[in-house]
């Protein structure tokens, strides 16, 4: 940014004295004056503007009336406004040129160049089409029309003039309204001939027309002089308009760099520019809001790689807090900035797609580009086509499929230019696994242009990968703060060691004197562990089970020294505080009496709110331990000093390498710690197991897509009949052989072949309903092509599980027939999701409980689907009966849960009211709200459901936020939680305006328990989250201005012009 320096100092003193004469105007300037250079100027242009424009003194404000003009030239008869004056003479002593120099040279001028160079002042062109057209013409033939953003012409002529020239503009089509069938004609007749200010001879207008004109002009207009020493006077002590002329200097100069960049990246040469082909705002940027200030060998050889820079498809892995995802941020930001195109990064988890958009707001603020976030029930499909401003989109792996779909739809799969995965490996992973590869099998499909790039930390079956992404690899084993593995047995701690010969060596014994009462407590010695790095630094403890991180949180806090509970004592008590005030006044007694000590435990039975604010408190220090589910290993960054596994164990399954790795992973905090530990702690009869687990190989991923079913490859076939990508069994047999599947299925088909599945699968789909085939013979059942049909189309809209769609229509159907209005509760049940309601065990007593407070109409519901009071009455009393559907009262129990939440909007109180764990009524809530907008596509697509749609957008938003009304502008902030809401409204901060214009420094003084990276991190969000509101509403109002391209007539008339 420091070469920026002086070029914008020259371009200031430009802006003061380069006046020209008034030809420069007038006259069309040659395509060597107007075409600025694209690069900052050489020596040599810079030795030869600083000759054309004198001094180089820097420009100074004056706001006095002494010097009034301030470095413009001075009244004199050599001066700017001398020389208008003499050539008006010239140019008006013949009534045709009068008329030209008004209408051409002024409109041409200031019409077509300043309307579209200074885009502050809204200058109306409502000039005769056929002169702009022919002036046009003209410069499209000898150079360009006008100078560039950046040229110099921009500062060579004051606001006053522009406006001057817009009002003669306007005298001028007011005279020449009163003759416009003669002007046509003449005009027509000279549209091929030279400009009306060339040396050419002109065709005389009428004798009678041109001396009214002449009497006409010479009453209404003063001379030009006249009115430009009046404007500029007017101009020098008018208020200056809210412009930031820096803020437009530093943008011009960033599309300057950003144009350097992109040349850089199309040419051959080994030049990245600036910062690997980014403007160094960029680089600036890093270090300013991450601290990175170098990049590791590694991150620039693989940015540097050829097959990155001929924009191949690209894995690479690394162990984790390797720096992997820096890489794919400066891959994606090259792509937004240089090539303009929009990007989509997929992550695996709600929580990191906030953290992330967070995390690149500020970017997209000071870069211009948007960040948009597909996430539970938020995101647009599709999403908005935006013409100036590319975006990236941040989407889990549900809604990237899903956006995915909508690009190809609407034709606009091109626009992507980019997608990112991050934990590749989740390919592997049951149905989100299937349901990734079908987005990336569609990607490859459609679009040639499209690049993809996959990271992960545990890869191990990278060929196959390879083959169906067509991509290159790249790996490296670079860790920045190194890793040490150890195992304990009893008291034995030994090193993990490959080059041993049972693969570790003896490291030392624990000597921490234990009494019985704590050998009893803790045969596993956390304790003793614990105590070696805990307050100082910090540690994490892999718990089994939720349970179990509770336990193992309060037995180390009856163990711990009471000098702990001195350590950062008032910031603690601030934690217990927001907790209290996150809960109405309640908090978890656990984390009452663990928090003190600096100790909590972290799983999905907290509310989101509780986990980010505990969150936040291990990031800053306040807390020093966390015992955890491997949950946290695939979720936010949490890093440690020291990490301890608990048992080999995840709930009751014997760890997997893949788990292991990445939860040893978070050990070695870069740039904190020179070192990380990890400790597994084990017993005697595992040790073998374990010894194969630490020294084996990771496992290999393969595809779910014909494993899960509904979810899986019948899925994907909907969709792709649907999207018209293949319609014919053929083409979809040839799809299936270019999916993951495709390329592992001589591993993974043991009794029938993928022809005999693909036929299977289609078969299926029709007897439902969904797809309709046509009538053809054995001999053409290749060519056979199926049509999707109503009901297909909306479960493909929707995004509904196939197993459940025909379940969801007829209830939908049903409930027609008596949609009980008088509560939420009847919308409430059709939104509940089916596959949660499949999982629950409901508590009969409470069922009973709450079924006998209904009100008449709520009663009414049930009866409806057939649970009467009578019945969940025997049930309380433990008697078998099998007469209603399980599925209906168990969903009818969770609707429950849901209408409770809904009128109370305080989770601890329905939390208690139905014995459910907090983090569970919250999960069933998000997966409610997901599910909400998955039926209101559904219902879009089907003529008969016209009724729900306007019920289901507001159910959708209720359930999406689920607090007051006043909190929901400031809920839709990204990392704003309903307990930060109540902290930011009670303060002022009541929208999303109020937000984005508030002092980050402010919100840290004024909100509790705020650090500055969070308040600037909600600061940005808010900001981008209001320009991307302000640029779709604005584009929309173009959208209706625009002459429609299709409209009656319209060709006919330019036919008759031409």
């Amino acid at each position: 940014m420091e070469d920026g320096g002086p070029h914008i100092r020259r371009r200031v003193s430009v802006r003061k004295r380069n006046r020209g004469s008034i030809e420069s105007l007038c006259v069309a300037p040659a395509p060597a004056e107007l075409q600025p250079s694209e690069d900052l100027e050489d020596e040599g242009a810079a030795g030869r503007r600083r000759r054309k424009t004198g001094s180089q003194e820097p420009a100074q404000e004056n706001d006095s009336e002494e010097d009034m003009f301030n470095g413009y030239d001075s009244f004199t008869e050599n001066s700017f406004l001398a020389q208008v004056e003499d050539l008006e003479q010239k140019y008006t002593q013949l009534p045709e040129h009068r008329e030209l120099v008004t209408d051409s040279a002024t409109k041409g001028l200031c019409s077509e160049s300043m309307e579209n160079k200074l885009p502050v002042f809204a200058v109306s062109s409502s000039a005769d089409p056929e002169t702009n057209q022919h002036i046009k013409n003209q410069s499209a033939a000898d150079g360009p029309a006008g100078p560039e953003p950046d040229s110099d012409l921009l500062f060579d002529v004051p606001s006053s003039q522009i406006l001057y020239f817009e009002r003669i503009q306007n005298s001028s089509n007011d005279l020449g309204d009163q003759s416009a069938k003669e002007r046509d004609g003449n005009s027509h007749k000279s549209l091929n001939e030279e400009p009306a200010f060339s040396h050419q001879e002109l065709p005389q207008p009428n004798d009678d027309l041109s001396e009214a004109r002449a009497s006409s002009e010479t009453s209404r207009r003063k001379s030009i002089a006249d009115h430009l020493k009046s404007a500029m006077a007017g101009n020098a002590t008018a208020q200056t308009p809210v412009f930031s002329r820096s803020k437009h200097l530093k943008e011009t100069l960033l599309s300057e760099e950003i144009s350097v960049a992109r040349k850089a990246m199309e040419s051959p040469s080994d030049d990245l520019g600036p910062f690997y082909s980014l403007p160094s705002k960029v680089r600036d940027l890093y270090a300013q809001l991450k601290g990175i200030k170098k990049l590791y060998d590694w991150q620039h050889t693989c940015l540097t790689l050829s097959s990155v820079q001929k924009r191949k498809n690209l894995i690479y892995s690394l162990p984790t807090s390797g720096g992997k995802t820096l890489v794919a941020e400066i891959l994606m930001l090259q792509e937004l900035l240089c090539r303009q195109k929009d990007v989509l990064m997929i992550l695996p988890y709600v929580a990191i797609v906030q953290e992330k958009i967070a995390s690149l707001s500020s970017f997209g603020v000071e870069l211009g580009f948007f960040v948009e976030e597909y996430a539970g029930s938020k995101g647009k499909f599709p999403p908005t086509k935006r013409r100036e401003k590319r975006s990236l989109y941040i989407a889990t792996i549900e809604k990237g499929h899903s956006l995915v779909n909508a690009l190809i739809e609407t034709g606009r799969i091109s626009s992507l230019g980019l997608v990112v995965i991050d934990e590749l490996h989740m390919i592997g992973e049951g149905s989100r696994g299937a349901i990734l590869e079908m987005t990336l099998a569609k990607v490859l499909y459609t679009s040639k242009t499209t690049q993809i790039i996959g990271m992960s930390a545990t890869l191990n079956n990278v060929q196959d990968l390879q083959e169906f992404l067509k991509a290159e690899y790249y790996t490296s084993q670079f860790r920045p703060v190194e890793l040490k593995e150890y195992l304990k047995v009893n008291d034995t701690i030994y090193e993990v060691d490959s080059r041993a010969e049972n693969g570790m060596t003896f490291s030392r014994l624990l000597n921490y004197k234990y009494s019985d009462a704590l050998k009893k407590m803790d045969p596993d010695h956390l304790v003793a562990l614990v105590t070696e790095v805990i307050p100082n630094y910090s540690c994490l403890v892999f718990c089994p089970s939720k349970k179990n991180c509770e336990n193992v949180a309060e037995m180390l806090c009856k163990f711990l020294s009471k000098d702990f509970l001195n350590h950062r004592e008032k910031e603690k008590s601030e934690v217990i505080k927001n907790l209290r005030d996150m809960g109405n006044g309640k908090v978890c007694p656990v984390l009452k009496r663990t928090v003190p000590f600096g100790v909590a435990y972290h799983h999905s039975g907290l509310t989101s709110d509780e986990r980010k604010l505990l969150e936040e408190a291990y990031s800053t220090g306040v807390l020093c331990l966390l015992t955890c589910t491997s949950t946290l290993a695939a979720g936010v960054n949490l890093p440690a000093r020291r990490v301890i596994l608990r048992a080999p164990y995840v709930a009751r399954e014997f760890l997997r390498r893949n788990q292991y790795k990445q939860m040893i992973g978070r050990a070695g905090r870069a740039g904190i710690d020179t070192v990380g530990e990890s400790i597994l702690l084990l017993q005697e009869k595992d040790k073998q197991q374990v010894l194969e687990l630490i020294n084996g190989p990771l496992e290999n991923c393969y595809s779910h897509l014909v494993e899960e079913l509904t979810r899986g490859i019948q899925t994907l076939f909907l969709s792709l009949i649907s999207l018209k990508i293949a319609t014919s069994l053929g083409d979809l047999y040839q799809f299936m052989n270019s999916t993951f599947f495709g390329v592992q299925q001589k591993i993974l088909l043991k009794e029938k072949s993928l022809w005999e599945i693909t036929v299977e699968s289609l078969s299926y789909l029709t007897e439902k309903g969904l797809l309709r085939r046509d009538s053809c013979g054995a001999s053409e059942e290749a060519q056979c092509c199926f049509h999707i049909t109503k009901l297909g189309h909306a479960s493909f809209k929707g995004a509904i599980d196939l197993a459940y769609c025909d379940i969801l229509y007829r209830d939908l159907k049903k409930g027609l027939e008596g949609l009980v209005l008088e509560s939420l509760l009847h919308l409430v049940y059709l939104t509940t999701p089916y596959d949660l309601a499949a999982q629950s065990e409901p508590d009969w007593m409470v069922y009973f409980r709450q079924f006998s407070q209904l009100s008449p109409a709520e009663q009414n519901v049930a009866a409806l689907l057939g649970v009467s009071e009578s019945f969940i009455g025997k049930k309380a009393s433990g008697q078998a009966i099998r007469k209603v559907d399980k599925n209906i009262v168990n969903r009818l129990y969770l609707s429950f849960v849901l209408y409770s939440l809904l009128k109370e909007t305080n989770v601890w109180s329905v939390s208690e009211k139905f014995n459910m764990p907090r983090g569970h009524v919250q999960s069933l809530l998000t997966g409610a709200a997901s599910f909400s907008s998955s039926v209101l596509h559904f219902c879009e697509e089907l003529e008969e459901f016209w009724v729900y749609r306007a019920l289901l957008v507001e159910l959708t938003k209720k359930l999406t936020y689920c607090v007051k009304a006043e909190l929901i502008p400031l809920m839709e902030v990204t990392g704003v939680l309903e307990g930060r809401a109540k902290q930011l409204y009670g303060a002022g901060y009541k929208s999303i305006m109020h937000l984005a214009n508030a002092n980050p420094d402010v919100l840290v003084r004024t909100i509790e328990h705020l650090s500055r990276r969070q308040a600037k991190q909600i600061v940005s969000s808010a900001k981008m989250l209001l320009h991307e509101k302000a640029q779709t509403l604005q584009e929309e109002a173009e959208e209706l201005l625009r002459l429609p391209a299709d409209l009656p007539g319209l060709g006919a008339s330019n036919t008759e012009k031409a």
